[in-house]
């Protein structure tokens, strides 16, 4: 599955909104800019009038006033350009905020099996490079564009308010400029989109490498990784080469449209003062209005160029808002605390169940073992029983009502899942922890921490939950980390939990102590444990044994190991290891 892109008519409804909101700073840019641009078209004018002056015989006190005006034209100019540049710098800082806000806040919206299902690679690429090429654009970009705008406008009325009919020639290099632009913009904007999921599959694909590097030791699978790696940097150096190429024919084609003009001016004057048509000074004037046009004009096209990309990443961040929900909450409280699976159904791939009618009836306050081979569904029923997929098949309910009709505000405050991953955020211990429940005190932090055996090195901690954690701060253990997790998860305090191999990062000993310890916190909630060390099985209530996406046996340990059937063989093999 791949997170959407947004086609051109909502980017620029999303572009349109987005400007409307900074109207005023954008206002206030291009007032400043245009002055600046007003200031700049003084020397031109003037030296044009100078020279018909020298050539008309005029005094020097003639040529004096223009060189002070001039002067003056030239610092009026400077300080308008440093106030224009700092209000670009300001309003392109306001509206790339706000493009992050909203982002995060989209991100963090997203349905968590969306994002399981569309892999890391796509999401990262889109927080990352996508992100910095948008934050190249809005900050420089959009505003330079704007201006050069502006400015190429109000030069071309200056030239023809100057003598119209020499400023015609700057027109000969218009087709050639016209036509060179409108045929790179129809290809620039695939080209950049193919670029950009170019560099989201390579970085899926080393994240995936990296995170799995024992497994992919362990089943000899490194020549598979560097051969799909290579294949992936093929494809982003070709979508590289296509753009560069692009880039080939507009860039020299630009070049060639800005001699053009001047040339034409030159050639177009010089037979207009011959019959008299036009003076010296206004060819003059002319001229250096088509010279000074060079610059505005290749920094348009530059721009335009650096707008294909950030217009194509901003396009990929504006898709994600359009996931699609994966329920839709309905009225209905859950009656108890009761959660029941039936017929549950599950398919990652539509026609491909990976759980088959899956019946599941789970008493208030047990302790539910889930043991069985990798591969065999566990943690997919894990995410079933947590509300994190919709089943493809069958319902689970709590309290009579589906997972996938509460809002899931409610639905984390009934059934959590913490699995074997985790993350530790940039701040403080204290501030981690509160993600759970922000309006926890610092001694509910600290029963949070002694339930998971952790208080003992927070404490040890130069400022204990103050001290700072992520990049940056205090690196913690994997263990530490995974603590910290489950802590969060007694903060959170919901009736029924989901452990997917939580403990899986320590060692057997200090993974025993802290189940033991969690037994204490955990008492009267339910507690399905997915587990790989079967001594959490042998403490359970019930155990279940799921091999190829099916329950195949269920009951008490003691039974289970006397009925001599899987799980008995899976107990036999785990004590002699």
């Amino acid at each position: 599955m791949k997170l959407p892109v947004a086609d051109s008519r909502a980017l620029r409804a999303h572009t349109g909104r987005l400007l409307r909101r900074h109207r005023g700073g954008l206002a206030r840019v291009l007032g400043l800019h245009v002055a600046a641009a007003v200031a700049g078209l003084a020397g031109p004018w003037l030296l044009g009038r100078m020279v018909d002056a020298v050539t008309q015989g005029g005094g020097v006190d003639y040529l004096d006033r223009a060189v002070l005006l001039l002067v003056a034209a030239v610092v009026v100019q400077a300080v308008l350009v440093r106030y224009a540049q700092r209000a670009s710098m300001v309003l392109g800082e306001g509206v790339f905020a706000e493009l992050r806000e909203e982002f995060v806040s989209t991100v963090t919206r997203l349905p968590l099996s969306v994002v399981e299902r569309a892999g890391t690679g796509d999401l990262v690429s889109r927080t990352t490079n996508d992100i910095d090429r948008v934050q190249h654009t809005v900050r420089f970009g959009v505003p330079r564009v704007l201006v050069t705008s502006a400015t190429i406008a109000l030069t071309v009325v200056a030239a023809f308010a100057v003598d119209w009919t020499v400023a015609l020639a700057l027109l000969v290099g218009s087709p050639l400029l016209i036509a060179t632009t409108r045929w790179y913009l129809r290809r620039a904007a695939a080209g950049y989109l193919r670029e950009s999921a170019a560099y989201a599959r390579l970085n899926g694909t080393i994240t995936e490498s990296v995170e799995g590097a024992r497994t992919t030791d362990a089943l000899g699978l490194g020549r598979r990784r560097r051969e799909r790696t290579d294949a992936d940097l093929r494809e982003a150096f070709a979508a590289e080469s296509y753009t560069l190429r692009l880039r080939t024919v507009l860039f020299p084609g630009v070049d060639l449209s800005f001699v053009l003009p001047v040339l034409g001016v030159l050639v177009w004057g010089a037979w207009l003062v011959s019959t008299g048509s036009t003076t010296i000074g206004s060819v003059t004037t002319v001229a250096l209005y088509a010279m000074q046009l060079m610059q505005p004009i290749g920094e348009l096209i530059f721009w335009l160029d650096e707008v294909q990309v950030g217009a194509t990443a901003l396009a990929r961040i504006v898709g994600v808002d359009q996931v699609a929900p994966d329920r839709v909450a309905r009225e209905g409280a859950p009656d108890d605390e009761h959660v029941e699976a039936t017929a549950v159904r599950y398919a990652y791939r539509e026609g491909q169940d990976v759980l088959h009618g899956i019946d599941l009836d789970l008493a208030v306050g047990e302790r539910l073992a889930v043991v069985g081979p990798s591969g065999a569904g566990k943690s997919t029923l894990g995410r079933m029983l947590a509300g994190i997929h919709p089943p493809t098949g069958g319902t689970v309910t709590v309290g009579g009502v589906p997972l996938v009709d509460l809002p899931l505000e409610e639905l984390r405050g009934h059934v959590a899942l913490v699995t074997q991953e985790h993350h530790v955020f940039v701040g403080t211990i204290a501030q981690n922890l509160r993600l759970a429940r922000p309006e926890a005190t610092d001694d509910e932090l600290r029963r949070a921490l002694e339930a998971v055996d952790a208080w003992e090195w927070v404490a040890a901690t130069t400022d204990g939950l103050g001290t700072e954690v992520g990049s940056g701060g205090l690196t913690l253990s994997p263990a530490q980390a995974q603590q910290v997790a489950l802590a969060r998860l007694v903060l959170l305090d919901p009736h029924t939990l989901v452990l997917d191999e939580a403990t899986s990062l320590l060692d057997p000993r200090a993974a025993r102590h802290l189940e033991r310890s969690l037994s204490a916190v955990l008492e009267g909630r339910t507690v399905v444990a997915i587990a790989h060390r079967l001594h959490t099985a042998h403490d359970a209530d019930r155990v279940a044994v799921v091999d190829a996406g099916r329950i195949t046996e269920i009951g008490p340990h003691d039974e289970l190991v006397a009925a001599g059937g899987d799980y008995a063989a899976l107990w036999s093999s785990w004590q002699r290891d």
